[in-house]
C-alpha cells in the first residue's frame, strides 16, 4: 500500500482499536464483582483476569503468524467477530463457567491489537511509523478513560442491584461496530509478494536461544523489572473492585469511575509530561522514580483500611497511574535500545512473554492472598515486589554511571 495514501486506513484502525478497547475498559473494573454474583470466591474471581492473559499469551503469536501468511484483514475480521461472541457470552451468562468460557474466548481473540500494530508497520515508513504507532497508543488511552466511565453509567448506582448484563452487551455491540468498520472500510495491507518475502525472511532469521539471552545481564535485569512491575499492576487491577467493596463499601459504579480517573492521569502523563521528565532526568533515573511512585501508591492503598479517606485514595491511585505510565514505556525503550536491529522482534517478544506471564501470575496470587491474608494483602505485597524492582533499577543506574565514567576516562 502506498504510504502516501495511508491516512484513511490509519484512521479506520484508530477507530477499530478505540472501539475494541472501549469494550475492554467497560468490562475490566466490574468483572470480579460480576463473578461474585455467581458465588465466586476472590481467588476464583481474579482467575477471570488471569485466564484472559493466559489465552492471549498462548494465541497472540499464532495470530501473528497467521496474519503474516494470510493477511492482516482476515485476522482482524476473525478476531473482532470472536470478540462479539465473547462479550455477548458475558452479557447472557447465567453461571460462572460461562463467564470463564467467555473470558477465555476474549483472550484468544485479543490478538487483534498486535495485528493492528502489524498493519501500521505495513503501511508506514520507518520515518513516520512512530506517529502511526502513537495513534494506536492514543486509542488505548481513550478506551481506558471512557470505557470504565461508560461501564459505570450503564451498571447503575445501586450496588445491590447492579446491572452486569447491560455493560457486557454494550461492549458486544461496540465490537460488532468495529467489525463492520473493518469489513467495509479497511483494505488489506499485504499483497501476496510481500507475504512470500516475509515468510522467506522468517526462515532465514537467526534464532536466539535462552542461553544466549541469559548471557546478557543488563537485559535480564530490565526484563526482571518489567516482570515485577507488570505482576504488581496485574494484581492491583484484578482485586481493586473487590477491595473497594470490602474496605469502602463501594459498588461497581464507583470502582469504574476510579479506573477512569487513573486513565485520565495516565493520558496526561504520557501525552505531555513524560517527554519533559525524560529530558530533565534521563530515562534510567525516571524509571527509578516511576517504580518509587508505583510502590508508594500500592502501599497507600494497602493502608487505607486504617483511614478511609477519598483524598488519600486519589493520591494513591495518582501515584499508581504515574508509576505505570512512566515505567512501562521506558522499559520498552531501554530494552529496544540495547538490542541489535535484526534481533528487535525476538528480544521484545521475550520481554512481552515475561510480561504476559506476570499478568497471569499476578491475578492468581492476588486472589489467593486476598482470601487467605486479607483484602489489603495484594497491594502490600505489590509494594514489596516494587522494592525488588527498585533494587534492580538502582543496579541499572549504577551500571550506566560506571559506563559513562569509563567513556570519560
Amino acid at each position: 500500500m502506498n504510504s502516501k495514501n495511508n491516512g484513511r486506513p490509519i484512521f479506520v484502525l484508530f477507530l477499530i482499536v478505540f472501539i475494541d478497547l472501549l469494550g475492554f475498559g467497560i468490562i475490566l473494573p466490574i468483572l470480579p464483582l460480576y463473578a461474585e454474583q455467581f458465588g465466586a470466591q476472590p481467588n476464583e474471581a481474579t482467575l477471570l483476569v488471569a485466564i484472559y492473559s493466559l489465552m492471549q499469551f498462548l494465541f497472540a503469536p499464532l495470530w501473528g503468524r497467521f496474519s503474516d501468511r494470510y493477511g492482516r484483514r482476515p485476522i482482524l475480521l476473525l478476531t473482532l467477530f470472536g470478540s462479539v461472541i465473547a462479550y455477548a457470552g458475558l452479557g447472557f451468562a447465567n453461571s460462572l463457567w460461562i463467564l470463564f468460557f467467555a473470558r477465555s474466548l476474549a483472550g484468544i481473540m485479543a490478538g487483534n491489537i498486535s495485528t493492528a500494530q502489524a498493519y501500521i508497520a505495513d503501511i508506514t515508513t520507518p520515518v513516520n511509523r512512530a506517529r502511526g504507532m502513537g495513534i494506536i497508543g492514543a486509542a488505548f488511552g481513550l478506551g481506558f478513560i471512557l470505557g470504565p466511565a461508560i461501564g459505570g453509567l450503564l451498571i447503575g448506582s445501586d450496588p445491590d442491584n447492579a446491572n452486569f448484563h447491560l455493560p457486557s452487551l454494550f461492549a458486544a455491540g461496540l465490537s460488532l461496530l468495529a467489525l463492520l468498520c473493518a469489513l467495509v472500510l479497511l483494505p488489506e495491507s499485504l499483497n501476496s509478494e510481500t507475504r512470500a518475502k516475509m515468510q522467506a525472511n522468517r526462515y532465514r532469521q537467526r534464532r536466539l536461544n535462552l542461553l544466549q539471552v541469559l548471557q546478557r545481564p543488563q537485559f535480564c535485569v530490565l526484563v526482571g523489572i518489567y516482570f515485577f512491575v507488570t505482576f504488581a499492576v496485574a494484581a492491583m487491577d484484578s482485586t481493586l473492585a473487590l477491595w473497594s467493596k470490602h474496605q469502602l463499601n463501594w459498588g461497581p459504579q464507583q470502582t469504574s469511575y476510579l479506573f477512569a480517573f487513573m486513565g485520565i492521569v495516565s493520558t496526561i502523563i504520557q501525552g505531555g509530561l513524560l517527554g519533559f521528565f525524560k529530558k530533565q532526568l534521563g530515562e534510567i533515573k525516571l524509571l527509578t522514580w516511576g517504580i518509587v511512585g508505583l510502590g508508594l501508591g500500592l502501599l497507600l492503598i494497602g493502608l487505607i483500611r486504617f483511614s478511609q479517606s477519598l483524598i488519600l485514595l486519589l493520591v494513591a491511585t495518582t501515584l499508581v497511574a504515574w508509576g505505570i505510565s512512566i515505567s512501562q514505556p521506558i522499559l520498552n525503550s531501554l530494552i529496544s535500545q540495547m538490542t541489535a536491529p535484526e534481533e528487535q522482534g525476538q528480544i521484545l517478544g521475550i520481554a512481552s512473554s515475561c510480561s504476559a506471564l506476570a499478568r497471569i501470575g499476578g491475578p492468581i496470587w492476588a486472589g489467593v492472598s486476598f482470601m487467605k491474608f486479607g483484602s489489603s494483602t495484594p497491594f502490600l505485597s505489590g509494594f514489596l515486589v516494587m522494592l525488588v524492582a527498585l533494587a534492580l533499577s538502582l543496579r541499572v543506574t549504577k551500571s550506566a554511571s560506571e559506563s559513562n565514567t569509563e567513556r570519560i576516562a
